[in-house]
């Protein structure tokens, strides 16, 4: 019988992604004369920035074979923590190195702009004016189509809550999000005017009800003396225009009037008899 071929069992997949990882992750060696070239570094740095804004030679650090970056400080005020970078490099059996790159990236005490935050997230209530647009993401979770908003809680009344005319209703989020901004907003039953109401908005008679789901609780006053005439407010608020409240407070009363027989003082005669009218009306 002819013997048999011993074979070297193959490595686990796991262990040759270990060792791969291994060789990827190697730390390079500081090529020595990349590491030289300060004068080179400190040459391109000052040609990039501005007269006297390059200071001391901070220190080095090596990118990969052959490639060294020189650190230089900063010396313009604008820019304090932030410091100068000059990538220099040299070929494989090379002596000349050259400038790769030169460039200011700030350090661990620099002073950096705040985190970019999208203008959709920067807007707030009261920053729309006039002739601004402000777009609607198409898959904003406050709008659904028209035409799925036909469930049990949906008003009867009301078939244009179906969406006819329209692309898009709101959805149930948008009505929760809606109904609770308003009612803890400044026309909810908290709001320190309608502490001292004499009665609530539910039974006066300037309060139009909403359409759909939205009118059990909110409604829009429409009495012009009242400091929410045209403004949404929720059944539960109040304030002193209320239409029932109709008592006239009791005039006040004063003592008899007091007059001075001793003295007097000239007063211009008035030729304009409009103005004297208005002003014995009480008006100025």
């Amino acid at each position: 019988m002819s013997p048999q071929r011993q074979t070297s069992p193959a490595r686990p997949a796991a262990a040759r992604a270990t060792s791969g990882a291994a060789r990827r992750t190697r730390t390079p060696a500081v090529d020595t004369a990349c590491a030289e070239a300060v004068d080179l570094a400190r040459e391109a740095a000052e040609d990039t920035a501005a007269p006297g804004d390059v200071g001391e030679h901070l220190g080095v650090r090596a990118e990969a074979d052959r490639v060294v970056t020189h650190y230089f400080a900063c010396l313009d005020p604008a820019y304090r923590g932030w410091r100068w970078a000059v990538a220099v490099a040299r070929a494989s059996r090379a002596r000349n190195v050259t400038v790769s790159e030169c460039v200011l990236l700030p350090g661990d005490d620099a002073l950096l702009a705040p985190p970019w935050v999208p203008w959709l997230e920067r807007l707030r209530p009261g920053d729309l004016g006039p002739g601004d647009l402000l777009p609607t993401a198409p898959d904003d979770a406050r709008l659904a189509p028209g035409f799925t908003q036909v469930d049990d809680s949906t008003d009867r009344a009301a078939p244009w809550e179906l969406g006819l005319g329209r692309v898009r209703v709101l959805s149930r989020e948008g009505r929760d999000e809606a109904a609770a901004r308003w009612y803890d907003g400044v026309a909810g039953p908290r709001a320190p005017i309608a502490a001292s109401a004499p009665a609530q908005c539910s039974t006066c008679g300037f309060f139009v009800p909403l359409a759909g789901e939205l009118r059990q609780i909110f409604g829009v006053c429409a009495n012009e003396y009242a400091p929410d005439d045209g403004r949404v407010v929720s059944a539960d608020h109040g304030c002193g225009a209320h239409s029932e409240a109709v008592s006239l407070p009791a005039a006040s009363e004063h003592n008899p009037p007091v007059i001075d027989e001793l003295g007097y003082e000239i007063v211009p005669a008035v030729e304009d008899t409009a103005s004297l009218d208005d002003e014995a009306l009480g008006h100025s």
